[in-house]
């Protein structure tokens, strides 16, 4: 990987940020994890929208304008492109 990605390093990342996800799902009112899926489903048609109209996607500059950290950007893009949505 020519970005000194550690795949090692990310898939135990991922592995964390699900266990956390399930950890908060046991917790969390269920009216707030809609309200959160409806949030996670506006950023989506907001990234789309984007994509639509620019040539290429850059994380920190849609971060942003979306008002979210340039790692969450590069989520919603890499999320995006593997569900075919972009």
């Amino acid at each position: 990987m020519d970005e000194g990605v550690d795949p090692t390093h990310m898939c135990q990342s991922l592995v964390n940020k699900v266990a956390r996800s399930e950890q908060l799902q046991a917790v969390a009112d269920p009216d707030v994890l809609v309200l959160f899926e409806d949030w996670l489903e506006e950023l989506e048609q907001e990234v789309i929208a984007v994509a639509a109209r620019e040539k290429a996607l850059d994380p920190e500059a849609l971060g942003r304008e979306l008002g979210v950290s340039h790692a969450g950007a590069a989520f919603l893009i890499t999320k995006l492109r593997t569900e075919g949505k972009l």
